[in-house]
């Protein structure tokens, strides 16, 4: 009896689902910007997808997305004249090697830290975001409603069913 191997071929390229091409328009699922709906830009290294929101339309910056996280809809938007910068893979998301946990003294752990602790935001990374904007909605502009579209958010109702809808 031949039996099938259960681990994955590790040189093999994750295949992209075939309604998810740069240009689409996806719809967020998880995370911090779920319901959100974003531009797909490429296909990384690793088989995540690279999306942006953009960030001046709806919040959403550049980031790594799986493609199980995302529902394509049928809005696309020619993207071919913009070049996405080669230094943006998937090394470039990889978190900075900081503090051991736990390095905290008494004091900083019950100081007057109200709120969430954001980590700053490189000069390298808010020079990318401006770029890849600023190739981006000259183009959102041309399609009609397309901004308006980007900026809202996709929430369901309790009588609308998912599986009947189309995107």
């Amino acid at each position: 009896m031949v039996t099938a191997s259960i681990h994955q071929n590790k040189n093999a390229p994750i295949k992209l689902r075939n309604t998810i091409k740069p240009g689409s328009v996806l719809i967020l699922l998880a995370g911090l910007h779920k319901g959100k709906r974003v531009i797909c830009l490429k296909q990384l290294d690793s088989g995540l997808i690279l999306v942006s929101g953009p960030y001046t339309v709806n919040g959403v910056p550049l980031r790594r997305v799986n493609q199980s996280y995302v529902i394509a809809t049928d809005t696309r938007i020619d993207i071919s004249s913009i070049q996405v910068p080669e230094h943006i893979n998937d090394s470039y998301f990889a978190k900075a090697k900081g503090a051991k946990k736990g390095g905290q003294t008494i004091e900083e752990f019950f100081g007057d830290n109200k709120g969430k602790k954001t980590l700053p935001i490189s000069a390298e990374r808010k020079a990318d975001q401006k770029t890849i904007d600023s190739a981006l909605l000259p183009i959102i502009k041309k399609k009609n409603l397309l901004e308006d579209y980007l900026k809202s958010k996709f929430n369901l109702d309790k009588s609308q069913k998912p599986h009947e809808l189309r995107f």
